[in-house]
């Protein structure tokens, strides 16, 4: 298992969180809607992508999404915040795919990614903008930790800090009462294999996509410059075909 530096507490809140956008309109044309299937929204059609990401939406869309996120990002939570109604929207519409892929920014992001994704698709987005929107809270709590916690975490390998970081943000119990059972979200921190996943996933989102922080959006492969608020990404989708 690939082992990840722990950032000082300062830092985690900042680190390669992107917070520069060019300005945009917000241009409401686009193409004409997809049925889904009946008695159903394609905002209920989830799944995990070959690449690993979480899914929502019609697989066939003409404009596929991806971010890169992380959920210890607070330019990603502004955007989960902003985009929430108008991207569903789209993705209902049928012409829009979206897809979150995990970019960690620091060990942070490894126990909140793995109990986002411990039930599956299903839950992820319900779950994942639930930590956005709490962000401040469950990351506020690494105030506490002491010069001692800060050097005994960094003695650990990464199964280890990933299960203390857990307990100690209080993460497992936020899950919890969303629905994941205790023992299925220590199950999750437990997974090394899942872990050495989401760095595979990081360092491809590197290499292909020249992702330097979160968020990065990717519209039909094509990586977006300068874009991490929903005010200059929606214009582009819908120059797209949204």
């Amino acid at each position: 298992m690939k082992k990840l530096l722990l950032a000082t507490s300062a830092l985690l809140l900042l680190s390669a969180c992107n917070g520069k956008s060019a300005p945009g309109d917000s241009g409401s044309s686009g193409a004409s809607a997809i049925a889904a299937p009946a008695g159903t929204k394609w905002s209920e059609k989830t799944s995990v992508t070959p690449d690993g990401g979480m899914l929502m939406g019609n697989p066939d869309a003409p404009v596929k999404l991806i971010e890169y996120g992380a959920l210890t990002c607070s330019h990603c939570a502004e955007f989960s915040e902003k985009s929430k109604v108008e991207l569903r929207a789209l993705v209902d519409k049928g012409t829009v795919s979206y897809e979150f892929r995990t970019f960690m920014l620091n060990q942070l992001d490894i126990p909140a990614a793995l109990l986002a994704k411990c039930g599956g698709p299903g839950t992820f987005f319900p779950i994942a903008e639930q930590l956005f929107e709490t962000q401040r809270d469950w990351l506020g709590k690494t105030q506490s930790f002491t010069e001692a916690d800060q050097k005994a975490l960094q003695g650990m390998n990464p199964l280890q800090l990933t299960q203390v970081l857990a307990d100690k943000l209080g993460l497992v119990d936020f899950v919890q009462q969303r629905g994941i059972a205790a023992a299925k979200a220590k199950a999750c921190i437990a997974d090394a294999k899942a872990i050495d996943a989401m760095v595979a996933m990081t360092e491809k989102g590197v290499r292909e996509f020249k992702v330097q922080g979160t968020p990065t959006f990717v519209i039909n492969g094509v990586t977006q410059e300068n874009t991490s608020s929903w005010d200059v990404l929606k214009p582009k989708l819908m120059d797209a075909g949204a």
